[in-house]
């Protein structure tokens, strides 16, 4: 019988010696443009901080200012201590922004995604997810007992096909707005009539969509006029700070804080994040400039980046995914980037399905064309 630390020599080995193998990297923080680190600065196209408002002067005065009031700890659950009038006014604030009749704040997008498929799907239902969507859905599907079937990635046609079988149970619909690894969007209009059509209820993680689409940035399914029965928004992404909500209505809101066990167990956010976070809200809502110079610099790089010899996906959003394909190349690629100081990971499968090793880059609206011409240069004059 083997023992628990060979059994952990024996996987480690195993991936030590292929070009999966992960590490992670000191640095000394980000602003969404320039990433510091102890041997010197980097461009940073690496970043989901899309509208830069990480380091926004008004959001960090306001975690200053909730820190001051509340401490920097919420000191347990939001079912017993956690939940302040600064989570609830959260709450209220998100609700009316995007329309819903409840907003519940969780910790992670990671904690709303399992959260809510693991108390909402028991073992007659059946969830019919997209094939690309995020692992934190993907994983929630497979544990939960219900019976869970993959769609053809942005195929409504796919999906209409999995519908058209019998289910004893309820049916849930998953799909990401905006797509972490490929930057395209879901067509949500033709999926939420799939849904309607067959009484299924829809969820869709905005991660990506959220801030940056629609209407005061308020996501990908304002954009295409779709309102799922589930929204998960995040907020480690255009609102420059960590966390999530689930937009619901009533009776889904009074389930899930009966039944989530990711909600009920959980220490929630700290007070003054919840006040920095109406604060991102704010910002947000008013940050029209802010996605308009995104937009100008996704533009200007799909324009520019034409003649690399990469296969440039068909993205209009932030992620601009460049497929290398091989392991081993996309890492020497990622290493050349930072010898001339540009900052762009290696994503690698299982993230991405195989033979699509990529070079992960994100535009952010604090970049500048300069900044955009130095990541070009530098990808043109790779010899990896």
């Amino acid at each position: 019988m083997m023992n628990w630390s060979d059994s952990l020599s024996r996987r480690l080995a195993e991936r030590r010696g292929t070009s999966l193998w992960r590490s992670r990297q000191v640095h000394q923080g980000t602003d969404g443009r320039l990433l510091s680190a102890p041997e010197g600065q980097y461009l940073n196209f690496s970043s989901n901080d899309y509208l830069g408002l990480s380091r926004h002067p008004e959001i960090i005065a306001a975690w200053q200012q909730g820190a001051g009031q509340y401490g920097v700890g919420s000191g347990g659950s939001g079912h017993v201590t956690g939940y302040t009038t600064a989570h609830y006014l959260l709450e209220q604030q998100l609700a009316e922004w995007l329309e819903y009749p409840r907003a519940l704040l969780f910790i992670s997008g990671y904690a709303a995604n399992q959260g809510v498929i693991a108390a909402l799907m028991e073992k007659d239902d059946r969830i019919i997810a997209d094939r690309l969507s995020h692992a934190s859905l993907m994983e929630a599907a497979m544990h939960s007992p219900a019976q869970f079937r993959r769609f053809l990635h942005n195929d409504s046609g796919s999906l209409r096909q999995h519908l058209a079988k019998a289910c004893a149970g309820k049916t849930l619909v998953v799909t990401e707005g905006v797509f972490s690894m490929d930057g395209d969007c879901a067509p949500l209009e033709a999926i939420a009539q799939q849904a309607k059509i067959t009484k299924s209820g829809l969820m869709v993680d905005d991660a990506h969509g959220i801030g940056i689409m629609g209407d005061e940035g308020r996501g990908s399914c304002w954009a295409q006029n779709v309102k799922p029965e589930i929204l998960v928004v995040t907020f480690g992404k255009a609102f420059g700070l960590s966390g999530a909500a689930v937009l619901c209505n009533e009776q889904t809101a009074e389930y899930l804080i009966q039944y989530a066990r990711h909600l009920i167990y959980s220490t929630t956010m700290p007070a003054a994040q919840a006040v920095a976070l109406s604060e991102a809200v704010r910002q947000v809502r008013a940050g029209n400039a802010l996605r308009n110079a995104l937009q100008n610099n996704i533009r200007y790089f799909r324009h520019e980046a034409q003649h690399l010899p990469f296969e440039l996906m068909a993205s209009e959003t932030a992620i601009q995914p460049l497929i290398i394909g091989d392991n081993a190349r996309c890492i020497a690629l990622s290493h050349s980037l930072k010898q001339k100081r540009v900052w762009v990971k290696a994503i690698l499968p299982p993230t991405v399905p195989s033979d699509s090793a990529r070079l992960r880059i994100t535009l952010t609206a604090s970049h500048t064309k300069q900044d955009i011409d130095a990541l070009l240069e530098a990808l043109d004059g790779s010899d990896c």
